[in-house]
């Protein structure tokens, strides 16, 4: 059977999306890593430095209400249009010569962060237009491979443009990877339906309908509560990293470059993998697989040993990116057209936003708990979300059939099922 990410490539609107999507995260995976970079070399400020990347991070959690916007526009133009508006917004860096332009990176990078919220959400509303149902798992995988790809290649460029130039070259860059990536979007022939009229009450009551519907199915809450775990206990094991390099392995801190490289190449390897396997099994038994090899990897990260920490990274690369999928595919399978928007924001919200606390918590942790006792704990705890995962939906699974918002299960693939709705 020919694999379905040659037939993804081979489609033509679902090739130009997903080369909208490569070229911008290019630019993108470029401009956070040298961001940091920046704002540290103008202040000499370690704080300042990673509140670049919380300015990115914090639009997550306006997920919901920034998801309502895409649900009411068609979604092909507010791709080019934002897009362009970032392509347009980034040589304001330019202006930044010393300590007193900072702030007007955190702008532009808060700016950035609450555009990608939005294009996200409305990415996922392309994707069921253009992308095939049976053909979205390899595209999810596929997308994922790619994304990872280009974290190992883009920073690499963008911190040596840095070093050589400074930073007002790799905001150029930026600027012209989401020119192209505009481009790419308005060649895109998809047909959309008129946005609905708003309902009585306005914004907030079509923020919460997204967020009702997430709560109400339980297959994707279920499927969407696993991504979150994973976030959580990825962001809580990172944390340790540089204790397993120091204490463990008694290496520089710059071997943690060559772990994140090999969990990066997982992500590539699990990526590619996650679209044949995902056609193959259930959402569900998916994302326990892919929690179960997660947590598989944090445990071996604790083991004092170079081949066991490394062979740790590629499983947390190979496992994370399997649960991720399995919800974001469940997501565009079962979310009506006219709410996709806000529930793919809103369940973007709840797997990511963990991240940030997760971060704040781990680092307290490993100032007080031994990282073998952390990293074993948490692999333990990976360990049961992924047995709970297994078997937790077995009334209402997705890819099984699933059970929509408060309702009874439905027959295999039938004319009422997820399917039928698109």
């Amino acid at each position: 059977m020919e694999w379905g990410t040659a037939r993804v490539l081979r489609d033509r609107d679902a090739g130009l999306y997903l080369g909208g999507v490569l070229i911008s995260g290019f630019g993108s995976s470029a401009m956070l890593l040298v961001a940091g970079i920046w704002v540290k070399s103008l202040t000499n400020s370690n704080s300042l430095a990673a509140l670049a990347g919380f300015c990115v991070w914090a639009p997550m959690w306006l997920g919901p209400l920034i998801g309502t916007l895409a649900d009411r526009v068609r979604r092909r133009p507010l791709l080019v249009a934002v897009n362009t508006g970032l392509a347009l917004l980034l040589p304001v860096l330019l202006g930044v010569r010393s300590s007193h332009g900072v702030w007007l990176i955190f702008a532009v990078l808060f700016l950035y962060g609450t555009a990608s919220v939005l294009c996200d959400a409305a990415e996922a509303a392309i994707v069921t237009a253009t992308v095939p149902d049976a053909l979205r798992g390899d595209f999810n995988g596929l997308r994922m491979t790619a994304n990872e790809a280009m974290k190992l290649l883009a920073p690499l460029i963008g911190a040596g443009l840095f070093a050589r130039y400074g930073g007002g070259p790799v905001a150029l860059l930026d600027a012209v990877t989401f020119a192209l990536a505009a481009l790419v979007f308005a060649l895109l022939r998809v047909r959309e339906a008129a946005p609905a009229p708003l309902t009585t009450g306005g914004w907030r009551t079509q923020t919460a309908e997204g967020i009702r519907y997430l709560r109400r199915h339980p297959a994707l809450r279920r499927l969407v509560g696993v991504g979150s775990a994973a976030m959580l206990l990825s962001a809580l094991s990172s944390s340790a990293i540089y204790a397993v390099v120091d204490a463990g392995l008694h290496r520089s801190p710059a071997f943690t470059g060559v772990l994140y490289s090999v969990q990066g190449a997982g992500s590539v390897v699990g990526g590619l993998l996650a679209g044949p396997l995902l056609r193959r099994m259930p959402e569900r038994l998916f994302a326990a697989a892919g929690m179960a090899v997660f947590a598989t990897g944090i445990a071996l990260r604790a083991v004092p040993l170079t081949a066991a920490v490394l062979a740790g990274s590629g499983s947390i690369g190979v496992g994370l990116p399997w649960v991720i999928v399995a919800g974001l595919t469940a997501v565009q399978r079962e979310t009506p057209g006219d709410l996709i928007g806000r529930v793919a924001a809103t369940a973007s919200t709840v797997v990511f936003a963990p991240t940030a606390l997760g971060s704040l918590v781990g680092a307290g942790l490993v100032a007080v708990v031994d990282y073998r006792v952390l990293l074993g704990s948490l692999g333990v705890a990976g360990a049961v979300v992924a047995v709970a995962a297994s078997g937790a939906l077995r009334r209402g699974g997705v890819r099984d059939r699933g059970t929509g918002p408060d309702t009874a299960p439905v027959q295999e693939a039938g004319p009422s099922s997820s399917r039928s709705r698109r």
